[in-house]
């Protein structure tokens, strides 16, 4: 992920998360952005299956765990998996760091069987992040977890392992950017004090790439998906359309076909990608600077945020955002049709930081009274607004109301709504609501006090 000192407030959002998001077609210029990439992509029956599925499950964990996990931000509250570009670390010392990772306390059952009880139904991993370690038994290079550890497990199996066992989806994360390997030249926006050799063999790295990524995708067994990040590092360079991106997707289609790719490159969707996510931002808002507001594409649609400011383990970064924030931004992203990516940094000794844990379980709470109105929905009739958002399933829609009122909403709607409300219920208890239709618009009255909810929802039962 791209490093951020910006750090979300851990009691509340700002009332532009609920607001409108303006979703528009990708528009010619990112489209034509790359040209290069990919011809045009037809995906198959299973991976359409798989897209649905995905649109379907709303609720997913990520998962940043390697080396520099070790080194806790080294007391900084920015930093983490970005702390050998940040402390410009030579890439031969950084990787001393994998003689003393241990995490003799890691239980793969355990962490999947904590983030299904909080309702997630994927899981992403870094099985490579931008220092260049696999997380993964990797014969292409002795530069991984297995052989150049005293762990010598591979926790990506044992992973994939428990995912099955209990029913979760696995999709893994990898770094087109790597730090380490001296073919991955010339540099790009980053990498450039580490030490390695001013030259190398850009097409050597790619078959290097493409080849990890063919364990990944023959090893695990099914998986998910391939989250692809550190594209944008070669953006401003001649190589940002040689990244032979047609080639590697076409990998990953043809061996296992229901696998789905993304790409954190913040463009619109490029020909073979199956679905578009923004980092720490709501489709259609550029709180964080990586996206343009106006490219959100017709794909299926994912937002990533982080419980604190970190994405890997930090000691010192203690502003964790409240159950509370989260699950209204989960409900925010449901209501703009997309799936919520939570982030945990696992602790040098292999388990999940306590903290992270209790949020999880809270989360989990509330989605197992009230996951009906986010699971399997798609994005609602009426539009994002400072009162909320709405979503939907069949003919039922969710009215999520995450603002005070006096008992009386007004929301905004479209012609074709109007007249359809046969019935409009409170979720919790069933007590009916007041529904009046006026021009381009229905009022909500006999509301409850919303008080200590985090989210009021009323189910409109159309006709």
């Amino acid at each position: 992920m791209r490093r951020t000192l910006v750090l979300l407030s851990a009691i509340g959002l700002s009332s532009s998360v609920f607001a409108q998001s303006a979703v528009t077609p990708p528009s010619a210029p990112e489209a034509s952005a790359s040209a290069a990439a990919a011809p045009a992509y037809t995906p198959t029956v299973a991976n359409l299956e798989a897209r649905r599925w995905f649109q379907d499950a709303k609720f997913g964990v990520f998962l940043h765990w390697g080396l520099y996990s070790e080194l806790g931000g080294g007391g900084s509250p920015g930093l983490a998996e970005w702390i050998m570009q940040e402390n410009k670390i030579p890439a031969d010392k950084y990787a001393r760091l994998a003689k003393f990772f241990n995490p003799a306390n890691f239980d793969a059952d355990a962490w999947v069987g904590s983030f299904k009880a909080a309702g997630a139904r994927y899981i992403v991993v870094t099985s490579k992040h931008h220092d260049g370690f696999a997380m993964f038994d990797s014969t292409v290079s002795p530069y991984n977890v297995v052989k150049a550890t005293p762990f010598a497990r591979d926790p990506i199996a044992e992973l994939a392992a428990a995912c099955r066992r209990q029913g979760v989806k696995l999709f893994f994360y990898y770094s087109q950017l790597d730090w380490h390997n001296p073919d991955y030249f010339p540099r790009g926006q980053t990498g450039h004090a580490t030490g390695r050799p001013e030259s190398g063999d850009w097409q050597k790295y790619l078959d290097y790439q493409d080849a990890q990524l063919r364990e990944l995708l023959t090893r695990y067994g099914p998986i998910g998906g391939i989250w692809f990040d550190g594209w944008w590092d070669q953006e401003k360079t001649p190589l940002r359309d040689r990244w032979r991106l047609d080639r590697t997707y076409r990998l990953i289609h043809a061996l296992q076909p229901a696998a789905l790719i993304v790409n954190n490159h913040h463009h619109a969707p490029f020909p073979g990608e199956d679905y578009q996510t923004f980092e720490r931002d709501l489709p259609g808002q550029n709180t964080m600077g990586y996206s343009d507001p106006s490219v959100v594409g017709t794909l299926p649609l994912e937002m990533s945020e982080t419980m604190n400011g970190s994405w890997g383990f930090n000691l010192v970064d203690d502003k964790y955002k409240s159950p509370e924030t989260l699950v209204r931004t989960l409900v925010g992203a449901a209501g703009r049709n997309a799936n919520f990516l939570l982030n945990t940094g696992p602790m040098p000794n292999g388990e999940i930081q306590p903290e992270n844990l209790a949020t999880f379980r809270t989360i989990g709470e509330w989605m197992t009274a009230h996951g009906k109105a986010i699971y399997g929905t798609r994005g609602g009739p009426i539009a994002p607004g400072d009162w909320g958002v709405t979503t939907q399933r069949g003919k039922t829609v969710y009215v999520h109301l995450m603002r005070a009122h006096d008992g009386r909403v007004t929301l905004p709607i479209d012609a074709p709504m109007r007249g359809r409300v046969a019935s409009a219920r409170l979720f919790d208890g069933g007590e009916p609501v007041k529904v009046t239709a006026g021009k381009r618009r229905i009022e909500l009255s006999g509301l409850p006090p919303l008080g200590k909810a985090w989210d009021q929802i009323v189910a409109l039962e159309l006709r």
